[in-house]
């Protein structure tokens, strides 16, 4: 939300209920900003170095937007590392994920307003104009309600904002009649189908053309939606409504806000993260502040500022009362029970939440968004982005990163509240990071894990629409914009619409009389405005002295788990037993574990088995807590099992045009070179083999020797291979999949194990790459000929120095135009393994799977030649090994590694320790592990 500076009262005077809250807000923050950023030794960054920032961002922007452009446009999205647009049906289905495709230029309308923000007006105009004239919402396809609210419907509304905005100055749009409002309008009506429910909850999904219950919708037939699938319309709607004076709008999305409200649970105060949109029944009664409840409640606050409804915030004024008391454990935010909400249903975080301290900024509650945000900003430092869940000491739980804008819009809102220099550098390092591991030359690719460095082919439309328009807005002073950025709000989707909406077309009544409040203490929260002395003492310190204890929390502690009963009890109940402290031979634990009706039996092999049975446990309260200890013992157990197979590998091109930005996930082998105790890894030119399969003797050893062999897979076992072209003179070798678009998009991991005899006397790298990823290599080398790659344990920093010495002697090069061009097939970073196929090569027969119903602490791990033609189930991504409390992890080191003549590479990013899991996968377990409800 942009926050006016215009005076509302004097802070720390009591005032009625305002109906212009932004100004209420607005006093006391930006107050706080000039006081602070004028402190003597605040370490202020220079107006020049904030001005080449905000340049590079453009700079960014601009290689982001041309390409989606040149290579996607008219579609939804675009493909970075294959240069191509993503259409829906013409890729392999990525699940739920695709439902914001909807044929209708996605990346374009999301980032129209972003083109006014940073200043490229006419490129606006001409974006405008391409939409009006090429965009079809008429179309049959089933796409999601609420990524089709916040991105497309928000997407035309914000630009139409500004469009008018600009008419208004007298330069630009000049022609302009409301065309985006009018196709919002469309598209609009097109989403109103979804609300046919008695509850008044929408259907997650709907058909363009058809809508709902048409028998040619295909859809329909859910059951249920997230609390911000439901949760996160009032701003577009009402927007939409108070825009055109068409009312039926906004009385849609109060309904449905109005619904969620009545049955939230009500000694808690909390709401679930599923529910059902006919009875009104929570599906899943976990409850926090990321994923699936996120943004429901930054519609209740934003929906009081642009509307000036007292009811919006005294509704997330009780939730956020709520979520201070079970949910915030600082700096950590951990998900409970709605039931229960002294129980942490969870053991991790997930990166949706970096949002949070940016509303706690428009709540005026800063220290714990201080907390909060060095906590994310130290985990990001050692991933280099923040994973898309870790654990509450840290660790690495869902690999993936697609470059998610939240924790950028947390750092602007931290900096315009607090003045605090230091949120420039975060904004620096985020810049840095984005250049240095996410830049490939047709965009910017998200990364399929954070820790090996893997890329995925993706580049999702709120890229775009709100990365750089935080990161600009951070190193943007006033005398940049050719606008106030304070006369508007931003969306979930940072879409600008104006603050006078609020007293335009009012059809709803405001004060929803209906509803009852419960009693609560607001102290926190009074009708005041902020008084600067309480927010913001008078000291340029204040912030740094909160986020001083922080600073080594993520590589120098292992928390232990922080119990909410235990904290507001004092000396009462401990904490459950949690399955990660538990020892068998620790008295005490045993005889929780009895108390919870769990029965510890002693295999002959040395394992431990644990049997739970409800009905022997001493209480209702034990046995739900006993259900618990079991299901994070299996998980854990599962972990363990990962932790023992071999992680994936990483195939890096390096050579021009890549540079190293181009990172295939390769699956390793149970033979031949560590790569993980050869931190340089095995770098040479590629070569084709003759025959091309290698399983006879390299015809073409000339061109093999001193280089990596490209060879196929099929035909004989892959030690045979590798002992061919180990003769023939390679030094490494990459079998490709003959199964034609096979991709680590659908598979899962692959290993290549031993033929069953001894296999010491290969002493080369092998790697294997599905034949999606392998194709960009063999089309880099019709391109480039002569192309260089490096084989390692994980992505290294691509090569600087070169790329430099490349781009100055390429400045006269004629053919400078084609050295960016990247590889024309699909690649992805997913280390899978493939369908079972026929064929004599042996492959890794991972864990079973980690959410079976079995009840037992530990398992055997399925050595990796018992089935030949076997393939590993889906997994999830393992954590890193834990540390007890009290143990220290080393820091990450700054140091290169050894160097070789050819390059050389940073080695900070830490040693990866467990499988890579592709992200579908993850999210399918994720919601079969939820469904079993404590």
């Amino acid at each position: 939300m942009a926050l006016s500076g215009a005076p509302g009262c004097r802070a720390g005077e009591r005032g009625p209920r305002w109906r212009r809250p932004w100004k209420l807000l607005a006093l006391g923050l930006l107050s706080a900003s000039s006081v602070l950023a004028a402190a003597p030794g605040a370490g202020a960054m220079s107006r020049e170095e904030k001005r080449r920032l905000g340049n590079q961002v453009l700079e960014m922007f601009d290689h982001a937007y041309s390409n989606y452009m040149e290579h996607a446009y008219p579609a939804d999205e675009l493909m970075p590392l294959t240069c191509r647009g993503r259409v829906r049906g013409q890729e392999p289905s990525r699940g739920d994920v695709d439902d914001a495709l909807g044929k209708f230029s996605l990346t374009l309308i999301d980032t129209l307003d972003t083109l006014v923000v940073l200043n490229k007006t006419k490129e606006f105009e001409e974006a405008v104009k391409k939409v009006i004239k090429d965009v079809n919402l008429d179309n049959d396809i089933v796409v999601s309600v609420f990524e089709t609210n916040i991105r497309v419907l928000g997407g035309l509304l914000g630009g139409h904002s500004v469009a008018i905005m600009l008419k208004e100055k007298g330069e630009y749009m000049q022609w302009y009649s409301g065309e985006l409002l009018h196709m919002a309008k469309e598209l609009g009506y097109k989403l109103l189908p979804a609300f046919n429910t008695t509850s008044g909850l929408p259907y997650p999904r709907v058909n363009l053309k058809f809508g709902v219950r048409h028998p040619e919708a295909r859809t329909g037939t859910e059951t249920d939606t997230c609390t911000a699938c439901a949760g996160t319309l009032i701003l577009e709607f009402a927007a939409l409504s108070r825009f055109t004076g068409t009312s039926i709008f906004e009385e849609y999305a109060r309904k449905a806000l109005d619904f969620i409200w009545e049955k939230r649970q009500r000694s808690s105060n909390l709401v679930g993260v599923t529910i059902n949109i006919h009875t009104g029944d929570w599906v899943r009664k976990d409850s926090g502040v990321g994923a699936g409840i996120d943004s429901y409640y930054e519609y209740l606050l934003k929906a009081y500022v642009l509307l000036g409804d007292d009811s919006f915030l005294e509704r997330f004024n009780t939730h956020y009362d709520a979520i201070m008391r079970y949910i915030s454990q600082p700096p950590l935010l951990l998900d409970v029970h709605i039931h229960k909400p002294m129980l942490n249903a969870r053991t991790w975080m997930d990166s949706l939440l970096a949002f949070f301290p940016g509303l706690q900024v428009l709540k005026g509650d800063i220290r714990p968004a201080i907390e909060t945000h060095e906590m994310l900003y130290q985990v990001i430092k050692k991933h280099n982005f923040l994973p898309e869940a870790f654990t509450t000491d840290f660790r690495v739980h869902w690999a993936q990163h697609p470059l998610r804008p939240e924790f950028a819009e947390s750092t602007y809102f931290l900096y315009k509240a607090t003045g605090d220099p230091y949120y420039l550098e975060v904004g620096k390092t985020l810049i840095e990071n984005l250049n240095k591991y996410a830049r490939v030359p047709c965009g910017f690719a998200a990364m399929k894990d954070v820790r090996t460095g893997s890329h995925e082919d993706r580049m999702d439309s709120f890229f775009l629409a709100e990365m750089f328009k935080y990161l600009y807005l951070l190193f943007a002073d006033k005398e940049d914009m050719i606008f106030d950025i304070e006369d508007y709000i931003f969306t979930t989707e940072a879409h600008l619409l104006p603050l006078w909406l609020s007293t335009t077309n009012q059809t709803i009544s405001k004060k929803n009389t209906s509803t009852e409040y419960t009693e609560l203490d607001d102290s926190n929260f009074d009708w005041t405005c902020p008084n600067t002395q309480i927010l913001f003492p008078n000291d340029p310190m204040f912030a740094q002295s909160i986020r001083e204890p922080l600073k080594n929390v993520v590589d120098k502690s292992c928390p232990r788990g922080i119990s909410r009963a235990e904290e507001s009890l004092g000396s009462g109940p401990k904490p459950p037993l949690r399955a990660r402290d538990f020892m068998a031979s620790n008295p005490e634990h045993l005889e929780i574990l009895k108390k919870m009706g769990v029965s510890l039996i002693h295999l002959k092999d040395g394992r431990v088995q644990l049997v739970q049975h409800a009905v022997q446990a001493a209480s209702s309260l034990d046995a739900e807590d006993g259900l618990r200890f079991m299901q994070e013992m299996i998980e854990l157990s599962s972990q363990q099992q990962k932790e023992q197979q071999l992680p994936p590998r990483a195939v890096q091109i390096v050579s021009h045009p890549f540079f190293g930005r181009v990172v295939l996930t390769a699956g390793p082998a149970q033979f031949g070179m560590d790569l993980s105790k050869h931190k340089a890894g095995t770098r040479g030119f590629v070569a084709t083999i003759k025959p091309y399969n290698g399983c006879s003797e390299i015809t073409n050893p000339e061109a093999v020797k001193e280089k990596i062999a490209l060879m196929q897979r099929g035909q004989c076992m892959f030690a045979e291979k590798a002992r061919n072209i180990q003769k023939a003179g390679a030094i490494g070798g990459i079998v490709i999949d003959d199964n034609e678009g096979s991709s680590s998009d659908t598979a899962p991991l692959f290993q290549m194990a031993g033929d069953g005899k001894n296999t010491d006397d290969i002493t080369i790298p092998m790697l294997f790459l599905f034949n999606k990823e392998g194709n960009i290599i063999l089309d880099a080398i019709r391109e480039y000929e002569a192309v260089e790659v490096l084989l390692s344990d994980k992505a290294k920093d691509r090569d600087l120095e070169m790329e430099n010495m490349d781009q100055k002697s390429s400045e006269s090069d004629s053919h400078k135009p084609n050295s960016e061009e990247a590889p024309s097939e699909p690649q992805d970073a997913g280390a899978v393994s493939e369908e079972p196929e026929g064929g004599e090569e042996s492959s890794a027969v991972g864990d079973p799977d980690p959410l079976s119903p079995a009840s037992t602490a530990s398992a055997s791990v399925p050595m990796a030649d018992e089935d030949p033609h076997a393939s590993g189930p889906a997994e999830e991504s393992a954590p890193e090994p834990a540390c007890t409390p009290g143990d220290s992890q080393p820091q990450e080191q700054n140091t290169q590694t050894e160097a070789s003549s050819k390059a050389h590479w940073d080695s900070k990013v830490q040693p990866m320790e467990s499988i890579l899991a592709d992200w579908n996968e993850d999210i399918e377990a994720f919601e079969m592990m939820e469904k079993d409800e404590l």
